[in-house]
């Protein structure tokens, strides 16, 4: 019978007294079920998503370490005014990661083909040495693929397929995607390029706009050229996208998106109508780089609609043929149109200094950073 495995694991505390505390805590496994594997992780990427839960709406400029070298601690402020909204896990010790890759170590009795295979996983609890799931939530990477190939194979691919699936299943035939130079973003556009679908793509700099350059993209709107409205609505009007999956968030760029579909949509219209063109307009808010307010201003007829995005409930929604089909396609292009770039492998202990925390939690687009637990 297979002895239990004692590894670490980090986790993320909010305390009753305010504060936020990130440590290392060593975790045993019991064997796994018959329907379950234990998995020595080998690679897990920090996503924006997981910040969320890592750092909560802690106060980052009083960051401040403790601990040991190999069991560090990070703590820092969360202020009262955020504190409302944590009363859900005070002094709860939160295991952080949403996907990740590792070797089988041990499986149970209906999962033995699985042992000793490479495999991508998502489940939650990924930042650490071992993760015990059940074998469903995992998928064999693809012969000579690496655990870093495998690390982010379900948020960022999922997610980018959900955009264009829930593209077609709305009848839109073209979309537009901000923050456009993000491995979620070159995916994305892999994913059109090689099925055929127009995609406008934002992005707030030269240096962004030519990371698209290089992997093929059509149309490259810079945000932060004075013409960004006039070129916004000429990639819109010869796309014909009408609907926006946007990772910013707050301020005025979904309103900037929906006025470029107005006019867009009005350039061929016959007859004025005060209520606005006919042409129904999208855009999903799926991300948070700007945490402030989402300003409307209203000016672009009557037929739009502004929502919020998640991966979750969209596969909920789709049903499971959809999920299975999609999970298909990760792993047959996961070196390719699914691949991802990572700016540098850290280890757990690594996780919790205060200028790597800096770094990564920036959400820099083109930059990603992967944990390797082993390390």
């Amino acid at each position: 019978m297979a002895e239990p495995l004692t590894g670490l694991e980090l986790r993320s505390t909010i305390t009753n007294d305010a504060r936020l505390l990130l440590a290392l805590e060593p975790v045993t496994l019991d064997p796994p079920g018959a329907d379950e594997v234990i998995v020595q992780v080998e690679a897990t990427p920090i996503n924006p998503s997981d910040l969320g839960l890592l750092l909560g709406p802690a106060d980052r400029t009083t960051l401040e370490a403790g601990g040991t070298a190999d069991r560090p601690t990070l703590t820092a402020a969360v202020p009262q005014a955020r504190m409302g909204a944590m009363k859900p896990r005070l002094d709860q010790s939160m295991p952080v990661g949403n996907e990740g890759a590792g070797t089988v170590v041990q499986a149970g009795a209906n999962a033995q083909a699985l042992l000793g295979k490479r495999v991508g996983m998502i489940g939650g609890g990924m930042y650490a040495q071992y993760r015990k799931l059940s074998a469903r939530d995992c998928i064999p990477l693809p012969e000579g693929a690496t655990a870093a190939d495998g690390a982010s194979m379900f948020v960022n691919p999922l997610t980018a397929l959900a955009f264009v699936e829930t593209m077609r299943s709305e009848g839109h035939t073209a979309l537009v995607h901000t923050a456009a130079a993000s491995n979620l973003g070159q995916m994305l556009n892999r994913i059109c390029i090689k099925d055929g679908v127009p995609l406008v793509n934002i992005v707030r700099s030269d240096a962004q706009a030519a990371i698209l350059r290089e992997i093929g993209a059509e149309y490259i709107i810079d945000s932060s050229r004075p013409d960004f409205r006039t070129t916004l609505t000429d990639a819109i009007a010869e796309t014909g996208a009408t609907i926006a999956f946007d990772a910013i968030g707050g301020g005025k760029l979904a309103n900037a998106i929906l006025h470029a579909m107005e006019a867009a949509a009005s350039r061929n219209a016959t007859a004025y109508s005060r209520y606005g063109s006919s042409t129904f307009k999208q855009v999903y808010i799926y991300g948070m780089l700007d945490t402030g307010p989402t300003e409307l201003d209203r000016g672009y007829g009557f037929a739009w609609a502004v929502g919020g995005f998640l991966l979750t409930p969209f596969l909920m929604k789709a049903g499971a043929e959809v999920g299975a089909r999609m999970r298909a396609r990760v792993a047959a292009e996961l070196t390719t149109t699914f691949a991802s770039n990572y700016t540098q492998t850290i280890s757990l202990a690594d996780a919790l200094k205060p200028e790597i925390v800096a770094a990564y939690a920036k959400m820099a687009t083109g930059e990603k950073y992967l944990i390797d637990p082993s390390r």
